[in-house]
């Protein structure tokens, strides 16, 4: 299955209390649970104005109605074609 690395810019989220992103997270979580098993959530990185998250998705259609149902912002949504680390050096 597809993984996707979303961008949400949300000014000052770096800035964010536990309370709110735990509560983010919750109704991320939700969203989740109603769509179905074929959409999940794997981490984000949350930065001084954006966060960037790690989905595993059919389609960037359904990353794209998490966001709306959420209430979330989901400025690029990127298809992962490759993962490099520093073992792909290795011969």
């Amino acid at each position: 299955m597809p993984k996707y690395i979303i961008e949400r810019e949300i000014a000052g989220v770096g800035e964010s209390p536990a309370a709110a992103l735990q509560a983010v997270s919750q109704t991320s979580c939700s969203v989740l649970n109603e769509l179905g098993p074929s959409i999940q959530w794997v981490q984000s990185y949350v930065t001084g104005d954006k966060i960037y998250c790690v989905y595993i998705a059919p389609n960037e259609e359904l990353i794209r109605e998490h966001a709306t149902r959420g209430g979330f912002p989901a400025n690029s949504i990127a298809e992962v074609k490759s993962i490099i680390d520093p073992t792909t050096a290795e011969a």
